[in-house]
């Protein structure tokens, strides 16, 4: 298989498990390494000129100028290499990846990406080695690609970064743990005995799983036109002001409409009698998206399972769980959540 941008190859994916498995669950055992929690990445590059492929096989090499200059710059050979772009901030001794800062960056004007490219530039954490020279290692098993990666890009330095790995499964259980703190959001296992499987989830993925009371704010149509396609949430923060904290979709098409009858007499009116809506802010990812919903009368709970919090909102969409009759709005609060301890972003990327 010829490995270029010109057909652009889709990344091996990971299944979820619930706990971060043992080294013999599999057969050939299990690399573990962090779960990044930016853009995944395919760069590229051909001896001069870099292109970085997404997950969804859309270039990104627009949108990160500075790393496409460092590839050509430091990679002594072409190569094709899967990882994940990166935005770090704070100050030393107290870095942790900025998702909110990463985000910015997939903008339309070629000025403002400079501007940004200069001001958070980003990192790229290589994980894997699909292709080097004229040899595709996509057959290799991952032990011999991580040997390769190692000794391509594993003294190249900023902004091009080789991800940790252990084959200790109680280090890989204290780094989901800790590096958390750092805005990392699980840990990842790799067969050693596998090849590189694109769009096939051979690995595994343990991330965090929590839950949380949250208010239902109001609820999104459905796509379709039909029944409730989402709820938004809230939480109350330390001055009583009610704030947007996200939303939880993927319900069944007979859940969807029962919502609507469920949630009809919390449905806001106007002295006219006509539904009250709002809108929420629009993506840069689905600008094109209708954001509008049908507002609520904030006193119906319930319980989300999510995975972690970016600033003061959820990072993923969550998931519903049940509804908490016995819950007061007012007492949802952000104080329930379950907050990491910080962990130094710089002793991660080593």
């Amino acid at each position: 298989m010829e490995l270029t941008a010109a057909s652009p190859l889709s990344p091996m994916l990971a299944k979820a498990v619930p706990t971060v498995p043992e080294p013999g669950s599999v057969q050939g055992g299990l690399s573990y390494e962090p779960k990044w929690d930016g853009f995944r990445g395919i760069v590229y590059f051909d001896g001069t000129h870099t292109e970085i492929g997404s997950r969804g096989s859309k270039m990104l090499s627009r949108y990160f100028p500075e790393l496409t200059d460092a590839f050509a710059r430091l990679l002594p050979a072409p190569c094709v290499l899967d990882g994940e772009i990166v935005v770090r901030s704070g100050e030393p001794g107290r870095e942790r990846l900025d998702w909110e800062a990463l985000t910015q960056r997939i903008h339309p004007a070629a000025s403002r990406v400079r501007k940004l490219s200069e001001e958070t530039p980003a990192v790229f954490v290589a994980f894997d080695l699909l292709a080097l020279g004229d040899q595709d290692y996509l057959d290799a098993p991952f032990r011999e690609r991580r040997a390769a990666l190692e000794q391509l890009v594993g003294s190249l330095g900023d902004p091009v970064y080789l991800t940790q790995t252990t084959r200790d499964v109680d280090l890989a259980r204290r780094w989901l743990v800790e590096f958390e703190g750092a805005g990392l959001d699980g840990v990842v296992a790799k067969p050693l005995a596998a090849g590189y499987a694109p769009g096939k989830r051979l690995m595994l993925k343990t991330k965090h799983h929590r839950t949380a009371d949250v208010v239902v704010l109001g609820y999104r149509v459905h796509a379709s036109g039909s029944g409730v396609g989402s709820l938004l949430l809230g939480l109350y923060d330390g001055d009583g002001n009610l704030q947007n904290v996200g939303g939880a979709s993927a319900f069944t098409d007979v859940r969807r409409r029962e919502l609507v009858d469920d949630l009809a007499p919390l449905v806001q009116r106007d002295e006219e009698g006509d539904v009250v809506t709002g809108a929420t802010e629009r993506s840069r990812f689905s600008s094109g998206r209708d954001t509008s919903y049908v507002r609520l009368q904030p006193t119906r709970v319930i319980e989300v399972r999510y995975d972690q919090m970016e600033g003061s909102r959820f990072r993923h969409t969550v998931q519903f769980h049940r509804w908490r009759p016995d819950r007061d709005a007012r007492s949802c609060t952000f104080d329930q959540l379950e907050r990491p301890i910080a962990y130094d972003l710089s002793r991660v990327l080593v």
